[in-house]
């Protein structure tokens, strides 16, 4: 069999040897991970090895760390991820980085290039390099950094589907988004207004300026109002939090109005239908280009939480954890990464 070909931008290619990355080689809270040394991957021939300058860790990511999922859905999850411990000890299922090698048959890829993306159930983002198909990657237009590319990711790709693609977002539509601070929701704002809604945004009194400034009309703080004595009927409510059942979110849609659960349990997914939407966001690179595009055009801001290196990453996921982050938290995987495009 011939030797695999593949381009690097080091004199000495992708050899394999080693990167330091976050372990998880147990279920349970953030103090389950541990950073250490492992074999780097390397790229076969329609794949790139990117070094990660960036990755997020998101909610999916906690899930995961901790087996905690939503209800209905346990025995499942575990099948694909492990039954009694992470199948994958590397998580994390977004990065952005830059192209370390590229395999033969990676065509339009050249080691240098500003990458970003995710991994599917491959996961691996935990990591100073990461092996993609060449695909599934999308190129970080110039003036986005890679901390905001990799931040868009998770939260963009759910709230485009969702708004977009299930709930067709019109001008005019209002629409209402409950957790309008996190990844999902902060980028629903935004989204929903650049489709020409008007936008109700439910958050915490800490987070009001926040979403007000991400464009919302008007705010609801939940730690005060109660969302279910509001007299407002909506086209389109999105629950980002998962608190609204199909009841009591039907009851605040105006007539034709759509409800979309972005977080749901078994028995929620089974029952959405009709004018009730639930499910998980596919990974399309088309819509990471779409939404790399608004950032770079200044339609769309990634909101920050807070930022780590690899070696705190543990309290990278108390703050997930805690359900009060905002918007993203970063994680600098590579000893000399920063935001910026190299």
């Amino acid at each position: 069999m011939p030797a695999r070909r593949v381009r690097s931008a080091t004199a000495e290619g992708a050899a394999p040897g080693v990167m330091r990355a976050a372990i998880v080689d147990r279920y349970g809270p953030p103090e389950v991970v541990h950073v250490g040394e492992v074999p780097r991957p390397d790229a076969t021939d329609r794949e790139v090895l990117v070094r990660v300058h960036a990755t997020a860790v998101t909610s999916g990511d906690a899930r995961i760390r901790g087996a905690r999922f939503p209800s209905g859905f346990g025995p499942f999850v575990r099948l694909v991820f492990g039954v009694t411990r992470p199948r994958r000890r590397i998580i994390g299922n977004t990065f952005a980085g830059v192209v370390e090698a590229v395999g033969a048959d990676a065509a339009g890829i050249v080691p240098g290039q500003a990458v970003c993306g995710m991994t599917g159930t491959r996961l691996g983002t935990h990591a100073e390099f990461v092996v993609a198909r060449a695909d599934r990657v999308a190129f970080v237009p110039a003036g986005v950094t890679l901390d905001d590319a990799v931040g868009v990711i998770f939260g963009g790709t759910a709230a485009l589907y969702f708004l977009r693609d299930k709930a067709s977002v019109a001008s005019g539509d209002e629409v209402l988004v409950n957790g309008a601070s996190g990844a999902v929701g902060s980028n629903a704002v935004q989204l929903a207004k650049y489709f020409g809604a008007t936008v109700t945004a439910v958050t915490s009194t800490a987070n009001k300026d926040l979403v007000a400034s991400l464009g919302a009309d008007h705010v609801i703080d939940y730690s005060s109002d109660d969302l279910a004595a509001t007299d407002a009927r909506f086209d389109i409510v999105l629950d980002c939090v998962g608190n609204l059942t199909i009841g009591s979110g039907r009851c605040l849609l105006a007539e034709g109005g759509r409800l979309v659960l972005a977080v749901a349990s078994l028995w929620g997914n089974i029952r959405a239908h009709g004018n009730v939407v639930a499910g998980s966001a596919p990974e399309r690179v088309s819509d990471i280009e779409f939404l790399l595009d608004r950032v770079a055009g200044g339609d769309l801001t990634v909101v920050h939480d807070s930022s780590y290196d690899l070696e705190h990453i543990v309290d990278a996921y108390r703050r997930v954890d805690s359900g009060h982050k905002r918007g993203n938290v970063i994680v600098h995987p590579s000893p000399a990464a920063s935001g910026a495009q190299p």
